[in-house]
């Protein structure tokens, strides 16, 4: 038995790897304010948490770990793929509570659920943690510090799992998954140039058909990264799928 637990799985390339994963046969827990009304499959299960709050997600999903746990399963993959770009604007027109929402959804709450998932799965499973990150990463984006900043603090975390834990059977990679045509990409698109500076990137992405449907870039991903070998502590980029 695979068990496949992903997060942000409403649309976008989330609701993408769920339907992916489900096609397979592997089942999945999905994590998120709320699941795609779309995804309807005896092995897939939904709970609602709201990762702006990571303080409450060992309690909210605690229970739902263990369950997958006592299942004794052949392998586990954590898929932290939630994450929100809503915040935009130059630093020194940010509001403070904004700005802590932002990192708490694309960097704390990654962190809170690697940890939990570490406790929770142990040898001889085979487990697996993809963090999916961003060019934003290394690449200083004018409008988007705060997302910029816990895409690299993601990749941290990856190297951090690779440094800390040495099983065979364990391995944490980040995964960079490419231009993906999602509504984060239509929400940037449709900011101000005073809001978002890099506005123009981000059309032109559009404009010159670079944007890569996200069932495709699911599928790769499986492949690639759930299912076959890979290397503890590395970042995929989606040239590599």
């Amino acid at each position: 038995m695979r068990v496949a637990i992903v997060t942000g799985v409403s649309r976008g390339l989330g609701e993408a790897l769920v339907v992916d994963l489900l096609a397979r046969g592997i089942r999945v827990l999905g994590i998120g304010r709320r699941s795609s009304p779309d995804v309807k499959h005896a092995d897939y299960v939904f709970v609602r948490c709201d990762l702006a709050q990571p303080a409450s997600i060992d309690e909210q999903l605690r229970a739902s770990f263990e369950d997958i746990a006592a299942r004794f399963p052949d392998a586990v993959c954590l898929i932290n793929n939630a994450a929100t770009i809503e915040t935009v604007g130059v630093l020194g027109a940010l509001d403070a509570a904004r700005i802590g929402t932002s990192i708490d959804v694309n960097l704390t709450a990654p962190i809170v659920l690697a940890n939990l998932f570490c406790r929770a799965f142990a040898d001889p499973i085979e487990r697996r943690i993809i963090n999916v990150s961003s060019g934003a990463a290394q690449s200083a984006l004018p409008g988007e510090s705060l997302y910029c900043v816990a895409k690299a603090g993601l990749e941290m975390l990856t190297r951090s799992l690779a440094a800390e834990i040495r099983s065979p059977h364990f391995t944490a990679i980040t995964l960079r998954p490419g231009i993906i045509d999602t509504p984060m990409q239509a929400f940037a698109r449709s900011q101000s140039k005073a809001v978002l500076p890099c506005v123009d990137l981000f059309k032109g992405f559009h404009s010159g058909g670079q944007l890569q449907p996200p069932d495709v870039v699911a599928r790769k991903v499986v492949d690639r990264l759930v299912l076959a070998p890979i290397e503890h502590g590395r970042t995929y980029n989606y040239a590599e799928l």
